[in-house]
């Protein structure tokens, strides 16, 4: 039973379709799936790269930004030649050449509260691999108003942290565990503090693991977890994230019903308080 694969199909994806879990049924829904990527940089990268190898039918890519020389240290699916061009128009330029049957749909604009619910409207599946907590937080707010399930990664020099908010009822969100952003340079960006290039492949590669798992309806996520990795002890951490009742967006008396309610700029605070 090929369920409208075809002979190519089931040879590409032979490996997928023989596992019990997954099948021809199970391929079908992913290449019936839609995914958007926001960020096409470092966690990015694995996220693109492994959600295209597996047959996810259309994948939407944000990213403003354009390749330079210094992001081919973790960014692996842009190359020396990509430099000074769109991350998009490269990724999707990698897709094509990785796998014909994924359809690749660019947004070539960095995510606002103008744009957010029409670039997440279309899809099934939104990823933040974004590297600013302004983004995190925006997409969070989003997905919560929308319903979207939202996988979020982040990277900090030798450690890296995922978690997967599937947006059931009793689902948390970001801001259940970080209700606002810190202070502006608390944290310092992977341009100032560095980053070691592995792990967001590591991170990114986890987050696609979770896209997956969510489109099949297999197996157990990150969902209430905050699954946590530190490169330098090869130490790995869970911590239970579980929804606050008082949260203003997800909470049982939300004060968030439009992005428009958010002040982003200052440390994405609600903007009635």
């Amino acid at each position: 039973m090929s369920l409208g694969l075809d002979q190519t199909q089931l040879d590409r994806y032979s490996r997928h379709v023989i596992l019990d879990d997954v099948g021809p049924e199970g391929q079908a829904a992913l290449l019936d799936s839609s995914v958007l990527v926001v960020g096409a940089g470092g966690l990015g990268s694995p996220v693109i790269q492994y959600l295209a190898a597996a047959g996810i039918g259309r994948l939407g890519v944000a990213d403003d930004d354009v390749v330079e020389r210094s992001n081919l240290q973790r960014q692996v699916i842009h190359g020396e030649s990509d430099i000074d061009r769109p991350k998009v128009d490269s990724a999707a330029e990698f897709v094509a050449e990785l796998n014909p049957d994924v359809t690749v749909r660019t947004h070539e604009v960095r995510v606002s509260p103008d744009n957010v619910l029409d670039l997440i409207g279309d899809y099934d599946v939104v990823v933040d691999a974004t590297d600013n907590f302004q983004a995190r937080f925006l997409l969070n707010d989003a997905c919560v108003l929308t319903d979207t399930p939202l996988s979020h990664g982040a990277v900090y020099r030798f450690e890296g942290q995922v978690t997967t908010f599937e947006r059931g009822a009793d689902s948390p969100c970001y801001r259940c565990l970080f209700p606002e952003a810190p202070p502006e340079g608390a944290v310092p960006d992977c341009a100032t503090a560095g980053v070691l290039g592995v792990v967001p492949g590591l991170i990114g590669t986890i987050q696609a693991t979770e896209v997956i798992k969510l489109l099949l309806g297999y197996g157990e996520s990150l969902e209430g977890r905050l699954w946590s990795f530190d490169a330098a002890a090869m130490d790995v951490e869970t911590v239970p994230i579980r929804r606050n009742p008082d949260c203003p967006v997800c909470g049982d008396d939300p004060v968030v019903t439009s992005v428009d309610d958010v002040d982003y700029p200052d440390r994405c605070r609600i903007a009635s308080e």
